[in-house]
């Protein structure tokens, strides 16, 4: 009787781990699957957001660190502050225009604007006098700031701050961004929407460059792309390794592998393959110009880009603005800028 129960238990093993050798293909599709939808919805959810809105400002800083050679510490410029600008306009002054007035003290930076100021800073840069703006219900509260800069391309910036809008958490944006020269470079920035994703940007630059992108909902990562390079870190033919995540799926090209490598949930799938199909054309994925053809142990394929395409122009304008600083050097240097030339380098009664 227990030769009889011990030989049922071993063929229902049997039975069991054929099945799971016979599913792997259609488990390998069903994530890849599950992880595109979760791209999709997520990117769908932030392109209606305030923090995407704010993200995609555009327009020339007013002042950037190609001409600037001092430094702020956020110490020199905390306080709360109203937008309520001065009719005098300082010519000799960097900022001509002072913007701000100080209304209380805090150890943070806290600027009450009209929200066009914050979505167009053009109003801000080419501001008028006489121009009808709405009350001041954007918010910025910067808890950490310094940008500390000298000349050929040195820097040191820190930036951790929220926005609201009307009273409505847009997210939170924490910047972290260094060089010591054109090959030495490093920054990572995270924005945090109030919708409960997150955006990662970072790059390493050195003898070594990693350079990455990841979506994030709560701790879960949804999509995530790693380069690795090593001398030029823009060209191709440097590159030892990229690894494109997707849910539980591990998509990875090395230069230590002859093919592909198409992992799930930490297991080799040797018979599931992976091409690149482009590495030039503007209809790759989201931080690279590539895409890459999957196919399944069943035969079929699965083109990337085409399934993530609802939500490619929503990825790749965040992760522009973030490798870019927009928001930052757009709005918010532009009124640190203000605000420490007009309170604290060259203070005086306007009243």
């Amino acid at each position: 009787m227990k030769r009889n129960v011990l030989v049922l238990t071993l063929l229902a093993f049997a039975v069991l781990s054929g099945c799971s050798k016979f599913d792997q293909g259609t488990d390998l599709k069903n994530s890849v699957n599950d992880g595109i939808s979760k791209i999709n919805n997520a990117a769908s959810a932030l392109s209606v957001s305030g923090g995407f809105q704010l993200l995609s400002v555009t327009g020339d800083p007013g002042k950037g660190e190609n001409s600037y050679n001092d430094s702020i510490k956020l110490e020199m410029i905390a306080g709360k502050y109203e937008f309520s600008p001065y009719k005098l306009r300082y010519m000799w002054c960097p900022c001509p225009t002072r913007f701000f007035r100080k209304t209380g003290e805090s150890d943070s930076l806290i600027v009450n604007l009209p929200w066009k100021m914050a979505y167009r800073p053009v109003y801000m840069y080419n501001y008028v006098y006489k121009d009808t703006v709405n009350r001041n219900n954007f918010r910025i509260a910067a808890s950490d700031y310094h940008f500390y800069y000298s000349w050929f391309n040195k820097y040191d910036y820190k930036l951790s701050a929220a926005f609201m809008l009307d009273g409505d958490d847009l997210g939170s944006l924490e910047l972290l961004s260094s060089a010591m020269g054109y090959k030495d470079q490093s920054y990572n920035s995270t924005y945090t929407f109030a919708e409960g994703y997150a955006v990662e940007v970072a790059m390493d630059r050195g003898d070594t460059t990693t350079a990455s992108f990841a979506l994030m909902e709560d701790e879960e990562v949804l999509l995530k792309e790693t380069r690795i390079y090593s001398g030029s870190w823009c060209n191709n033919d440097y590159e030892r390794k990229y690894i494109l995540t997707i849910g539980d799926v591990d998509i990875v090209r090395s230069n230590q592998f002859d093919s592909i490598q198409v992992w799930l949930n930490g297991v080799l799938q040797k018979n599931a393959a992976a091409r690149i199909i482009d590495d030039s054309d503007t209809t790759g994925t989201i931080c690279h110009k590539r895409d890459i053809l999957l196919t399944f142990d069943d035969g079929t394929t699965a083109n990337l880009s085409a399934m993530i395409r609802p939500g490619m122009q929503v990825l790749r304008t965040l992760v522009d603005s973030l490798h870019n600083m927009n928001f930052a050097k757009r709005v918010v240097d532009y009124i640190a800028l203000n605000i420490y030339y007009h309170e604290f380098k060259y203070p005086h009664d306007d009243d």
